[in-house]
């Protein structure tokens, strides 16, 4: 595993702690990592929709 670091600001912050205290997460790398994780599958199904779209109108982009 890699280690990133970076600032968030302190709201956002003390939300993740939040979810770290009711046991959403047991720490806060493993909410930052899930969220990275949404965010990847987000796009990646995103991604997917829009190939898919665009290979169902037997047309190309142009």
């Amino acid at each position: 595993m890699e280690r990133v670091t970076l600032r968030i600001p302190k709201q956002q912050i003390e939300e993740v702690e939040r979810m770290v205290e009711t046991g959403e997460f047991p720490n806060r790398s493993e909410a930052i990592r899930s969220a990275v994780r949404d965010m990847l599958n987000e796009q990646t199904t995103t991604d997917k929709r829009q190939r898919e779209s665009t290979s169902k109108r037997g047309w190309a982009k142009v």
